[in-house]
């Protein structure tokens, strides 16, 4: 049983945010509820990270997002973003789980994210369904969307660093758990 609550998992790049939601959502899995929604892992080639993948959760289909070899009219940093792969990919499993999950997860509301107009659309339609929401959020983004998260006032946003990274999905279960 979980409660309809929506956190936002906040921290500084690379400390952890998509590993402490993966483990929650492997916790909630255990508990037999049903998670989907998208998830964005880095690609990491030779020890530098060079892209992100971004995946359905429910189903496993998964495509590069972005990354150092994409010629992009869309470039975030040294990474050029494939729009389609999120309109592809992102956007029917985020739809998918405000139609179908008990828990609706959303990784990460980032810079390369939010500049699919698309992907704003659906993000700001599950954060007004009745179901729990998972979200990460860029830390220092000043982008619209992001602002708008950031102060809505059933949103509870959590930072990780890396003394709370191994203990914050346990936290954060409890939560749901009301």
């Amino acid at each position: 049983m979980v409660v309809n609550i929506r956190i936002g998992i906040t921290g500084l790049p690379r400390v952890g945010k998509t590993q402490a939601l993966l483990k929650l959502i492997g916790l909630l899995e255990e508990e037999e509820v049903t998670v989907g929604g998208m998830v964005t892992e880095a690609i990491i080639d030779n020890g530098e990270r060079v892209g992100f993948n971004i995946m359905d959760w429910s189903t496993k289909e998964e495509g590069i997002m972005a990354h150092v070899d994409i010629e992009s009219k869309t470039m975030v940093g040294d990474y050029g973003v494939d729009i389609d792969e999120i309109e592809r990919i992102g956007i029917p499993a985020i739809q998918t789980a405000i139609d179908e999950k008990d828990v609706i997860v959303i990784d990460e509301v980032g810079k390369m994210e939010v500049e699919c107009a698309e992907f704003s659309v659906v993000v700001k339609e599950a954060l007004e369904t009745d179901k729990p929401i998972l979200l990460t959020l860029h830390k220092k983004s000043r982008n619209p969307l992001l602002q708008d998260i950031r102060r809505r006032d059933d949103v509870r946003i959590l930072e990780v660093t890396n003394l709370n990274k191994d203990f914050l999905p346990f936290k954060i279960l409890r939560l749901l758990e009301g």
